[in-house]
């Protein structure tokens, strides 16, 4: 809710009489020596203008060239210097930004106030740095100490007259600002506070040519940085773009296989079975980590092929040699799909062979023995026990034990013998359904896959 428009008028009349009063201060406190010397004052005024262009932002806060000129000119000048770099900085940043009339009064108050009041704060607490007399003080670490502490007093203000004026025309909440705006910017202001510290006694020890030189390097830093930040933000939205790219393509499959389920029952849970027993077979087996995603994946989307199927092909009463040819053919139909998907192949062929025999006598290739993909010789295995085993499965299940030693009728000549002992081992440790209840859409992890996916491939 917005204040009235009677306390906003309000508050423009109080910064209109903050900025007049800060105004008319200066005139009565500016001395001649505060402008002294002429290129220290002309390289703050210059860098508070040109400052806005290198002004760095990062997650963690602002690194501000433009707020390093002016902490600088509190320190170095006086007050009356450090508002008119202030007023001028910020007189440029609202006329580029094509600020409203509200915001170009909130800046030229709070950038008149804020450094005219902390420039009065170092000169009551440092003394006058232009007397010879003082440069005991002037070149101590306690005057850098000063700098700094007024600095986080001026930080401090800035927040206070920014955040009013924000409460005031938005009607944002005080302690939402501080969480929001103060706590994220802090970092940031504390590093620009520490390096104009550094400045200001590195200028007061040994002189404007080191004052040039530092702030010299400090433009091509932050001009370094900024071409960095804009690179890795160019990164991040390729990323971005990718992360949506591979959601779209994984995507489809997922709804495929959504669609899939729907029509019959058994499909996700079957799926989600056989992708858990064959990552833990893959394990068992000694397969590296890539291999266990693969066979993994490939147990999830084996049957994916499937989603060409007609109704009557899916559930049937009576199958005829064409419809046999549908069924034979669903090993390719899921490898063309799969395919499709950048960084998928092995997937493909993992699923293309999937009801290849040892023997050779499978399809649709005829391949024996090694010839079979692993991931597919592992896929095999696990989908065979677990349409077995499965109390949803289109026949009556069999007992654990039963289905284990009928795999190991199957070894040698349709399954890979050693990873039919190798899985029976596993359920004998782990249990001999320990996969039944494996639900698909934790299987699937579809976010981590995406992101995976989106990831550019190592060569």
């Amino acid at each position: 809710m917005y204040t009235p428009k009677l306390t906003r008028r309000l508050y423009w009349a109080v910064e209109v009489l903050l900025l007049a009063g800060t105004v008319g201060a200066a005139v009565w406190l500016s001395r001649a020596e505060e402008w002294h010397p002429f290129p220290l004052v002309g390289l703050l005024v210059v860098l508070t203008l040109l400052g806005q262009w290198f002004t760095v932002e990062t997650r963690s806060g602002v690194l501000s060239a433009s707020l390093v000129a002016i902490v600088l000119a509190m320190g170095l000048l006086g007050p009356v210097p450090a508002a008119a770099c202030g007023v001028a900085g910020m007189s440029l940043t609202s006329a580029v930004r094509h600020s409203p009339l509200s915001h170009w009064l909130n800046n030229l108050s709070t950038f008149a106030v804020v450094p005219f009041t902390g420039g009065l704060m170092v000169r009551a607490l440092a003394g006058d740095v232009h007397d010879p007399r003082n440069q005991h003080m002037t070149q101590s670490v306690t005057f850098g100490l000063i700098v700094f502490a007024v600095f986080i007093v001026t930080v401090g203000l800035n927040f206070v007259l920014v955040a009013l004026d924000n409460r005031i025309e938005d009607g944002r909440s005080l302690a939402r600002q501080v969480r929001d705006l103060f706590f994220p910017m802090l970092p940031g202001q504390l590093a620009t506070g520490a390096l104009a510290t550094i400045l200001a006694v590195t200028y007061t020890n040994v002189g404007l040519s080191v004052l040039f030189g530092s702030i010299a390097v400090l433009l091509i830093f932050q001009y370094l940085t900024v071409a960095l930040l804009r690179s890795e933000d160019r990164a991040d939205q390729l990323e971005a773009r990718s992360i949506q790219l591979a959601s779209l393509q994984f995507g489809v499959l997922a709804t495929l296989m959504d669609a899939l389920a729907l029509r019959d029952r058994t499909t996700a849970r079957h799926a989600a079975a056989v992708a858990h027993y064959a990552k833990a077979l893959a394990t068992e087996a000694g397969c590296d980590e890539d291999e266990q995603d693969l066979a993994h994946t490939a147990g999830l989307l084996h049957d994916i092929g499937k989603f060409t199927w007609s109704d009557r092909v899916l559930h049937p009463e009576q199958l005829t040699d064409a419809d046999l040819a549908v069924i034979r053919r669903h090993p390719q139909d899921g490898a063309t799909l799969v395919g499709k998907l950048d960084g998928y192949g092995t997937v493909a062929d993992a699923i293309l062979y999937h009801h290849e025999r040892v023997d050779g006598g499978g399809y649709p290739a005829g391949l024996i023995g090694n010839e079979i993909p692993l991931a597919s010789r592992i896929v095999a295995i696990c989908s065979t026990y677990d349409a077995m085993t499965a109390p949803d499965s289109y026949r009556s299940p069999m007992v654990p034990r039963d289905a284990m030693g009928e795999l190991r009728k199957l070894a040698g000549r349709q399954l890979d013998g050693e990873l039919v002992e190798s899985f029976i081992a596993l359920l004998e440790r782990e249990g001999s359904t320990f996969a039944e209840s494996a639900d698909f859409e934790t299987e699937l992890a579809f976010e981590q896959r995406v992101r995976k996916m989106a990831q550019p491939s190592q060569r």
